[in-house]
């Protein structure tokens, strides 16, 4: 029996949870994905054939795919497993490996930074901020994935002669003005014109910080200024400044400042003399 769990998705990826208790020992029939895929095992192992070549996959081997490939597994051992399975556009996919650029190998090592790299991506999932704490962990996953087996794949790139702290200005100003784009890392680096890569690392570098938790510093202050004016509705203010829900902005207040919104609503209503 195989389910699936979609973690988060965007229209460049999609992060599933595959949960497979087949126990089959024989090859299954071949398949065929028209995605991109980058595979991790979180529990179990299973034997995955590609173009004839049989793998063993499980936690320290994590595999790719490409669409229009042949693949059939196999579980000799037993005992189901369990998966991350990512799904890339053909889009997302050049941003990550190059243009026209195939993998050289099927399956890469998976050792103890990828490893943190793919829980990482999990942990993100559950915070509900899909266009930026996801999408930025998710690219430093791919970044080490696909860079073990693509020859040349692209992990930082930016045009000739950009500075990175001209670029972290300008994307602090498509913050800072709520730009459509910058509600996420992939439009914003797209509207920046460099690599998601690029902008994400050159935020670390100039600010100390990551491009999410400048994005959530902002929006965090700008929840004070609303709940400092008076705002009610806790549910309006989640929706007005982008988080998936009321508990999102909840745990995100609390962690930035150390107080739920009601706390603060608390802290900033002026005392009675």
């Amino acid at each position: 029996m195989l389910t699936s769990t979609v973690l988060a998705t965007r229209p460049g990826f999609c992060i599933t949870a595959v949960d497979c208790r087949d126990d089959h020992t024989l090859w299954t029939e071949a398949e065929v994905r028209e995605d991109y895929r980058v595979v991790l095992v979180r529990r179990g192992q299973f034997r995955r054939q590609a173009a004839g070549i049989p793998a063993d996959v499980d936690p320290t081997m994590a595999y790719l795919g490409v669409p229009g490939e042949e693949e059939r597994f196999a579980h000799p051992a037993g005992g189901g497993d369990v998966c991350t399975s990512i799904s890339l556009t053909p889009a997302l996919w050049r941003v990550v490996a190059g243009e026209e650029a195939r993998p050289a190998r099927q399956c890469v090592y998976v050792g103890a930074r990828l490893d943190l790299a793919h829980r990482r991506v999990l942990a993100s999932a559950r915070t509900g901020d899909v266009d930026h704490a996801v999408t930025e962990e998710l690219l430093g996953l791919l970044s080490a994935t696909v860079g073990q087996a693509v020859d040349g794949a692209v992990v930082a790139g930016v045009r000739p002669g950009r500075d990175e702290a001209g670029l972290v200005a300008a994307a602090r100003q498509a913050i800072g003005a709520s730009h459509p784009a910058a509600e996420g890392l992939l439009p914003l680096a797209e509207l920046l014109g460099v690599s998601p890569y690029r902008l994400s690392r050159s935020f670390t570098r100039e600010l100390g910080v990551s491009l999410t938790r400048y994005r959530n510093r902002v929006r965090v202050g700008r929840a004070l200024d609303r709940l400092d004016a008076g705002e009610d509705s806790l549910a309006a203010l989640a929706a007005d400044l982008g988080f998936s829900d009321q508990a999102h902005l909840c745990r995100t207040m609390r962690q930035y400042l150390g107080h739920t919104p009601t706390a603060l609503r608390r802290l900033l209503t002026p005392r009675s003399p």
